[in-house]
């Protein structure tokens, strides 16, 4: 018999856009924890990044920013984007459970994170339940519309059409954000929708200012979002994209998160939201339908699981390629010395980054 292992849950909310693919951002994760933060030894000031991980961002063209350590003792949240992060925090201070806040946090970062959280686009989840103690990995990832072809990106000659897969209505497949929120909700959570939708309709009908990181991405983004009337009327100001310190008001958002709060996810698959949906779409050549939004199912998966220098991995199975290759990597790495050669040493980051590009090769 096998000796029994600890058991390490690598568990999570990983909502993915096609938009997030083409539009890294650089933010580092705002943590807040559930009660006030314990003083460590390291707080006193800000630890000094080394030169080499500074020559990396300056390489990356990204700023690096650099946080006090938060402890916290019975709860933290961590997200892209701080709003969020305490919107979770404050259910969670409220007496709801981590899925309650996941959901909440969700439905956050499609108003606070534009260019990655969204409704529109879809995601997985990995779920622990403490009282059957069964992990759950939850699929609710985009699916493409039932009439779609495997030459639709392609021109006449079989060749691939610069940007259509990216930028234009053939981007976007049938949505799952909003189902899987409200599946695992009423699978999992203890509170209304509506109370964990209340902060976030609120945010994006008097709007927050637009941060140093999104007022980069926009600018970034200027030629192919001023394409779109309608992304120009939310994103742009007086001609150009808002500048860092502007007010991003989401209007049109808020009416959505007020429909699926009263309504649902109805709202969104069979509701007004996808009856304007679907009109876009045939406007713009996409094949997506009403009847795709409806029979739109979210899929609970067995996880993956592996094990790493005795303990029990568990994380998310295809068709995310992550859990997979994260087993991949650990099952590489388990083999040589890290504790001796220390956690950022040259040898150490050099056998992390030969087994990703293992794994990075098999993922291709």
């Amino acid at each position: 018999m096998a000796k029994p292992t600890p058991k390490l849950l690598l568990a999570g909310l990983a909502l993915a856009v096609l938009a997030a693919c083409s539009t890294p951002t650089a933010t580092a994760p705002q943590t807040a924890a559930a009660t006030p933060p314990t003083p460590v030894a390291a707080a006193g000031a800000a630890a000094a990044p080394t030169s080499a991980a500074q020559a990396a961002a300056a390489a990356y063209d990204f700023d690096m920013d650099v946080f006090h350590p938060v402890v916290g003792h019975k709860g933290m949240v961590a997200t892209e984007q701080e709003l969020a992060s305490h919107i979770g925090l404050n259910v969670l201070k409220s007496g709801g459970n981590a899925v309650d806040a996941a959901v909440a946090i969700g439905f956050a970062l499609a108003v606070a994170l534009p260019n990655a959280g969204n409704v529109g686009g879809g995601g997985f989840m990995m779920v622990y339940d403490a009282k059957s103690a069964k992990t759950v990995a939850l699929d609710f990832r985009e699916v493409a519309p039932a009439a779609a072809g495997r030459d639709m990106y392609l021109d006449a000659s079989g060749k691939v059409i610069d940007g259509k897969s990216l930028y234009t209505h053939y981007a976007v497949g049938v949505p799952g954000t909003v189902a899987g929120m409200t599946h695992a909700l009423q699978r999992w959570g203890t509170q209304p929708l509506a109370r964990l939708l209340a902060p976030s309709i609120q945010l994006a009908e008097k709007g927050y200012p637009v941060s140093e990181t999104l007022a980069k991405v926009l600018q970034q983004e200027t030629k192919n979002m001023g394409k779109w009337d309608a992304t120009k009327a939310i994103f742009w100001k007086n001609g150009a994209p808002l500048k860092a310190g502007d007010r991003l008001v989401q209007k049109d958002l808020g009416h959505s998160l007020r429909l699926i709060a009263r309504q649902g996810a109805k709202a969104f698959y069979e509701g007004e939201i996808a009856h304007k949906i679907a009109a876009d779409m045939a406007r713009n050549g996409n094949p997506m339908s009403l009847a795709d939004l409806k029979n739109y199912k979210v899929v609970e998966r067995e996880p993956v699981r592996g094990s790493y220098r005795g303990y029990e991995i568990v994380t998310m199975p295809p068709p995310s390629s992550g859990g997979a290759h994260l087993v991949q990597i650990l099952n590489i790495m388990e083999r040589w010395p890290i504790k001796d050669w220390g956690l950022n040493s040259a040898n150490t980051v050099h056998h992390m980054a030969e087994a990703m590009k293992l794994a990075y090769a098999d993922r291709a």
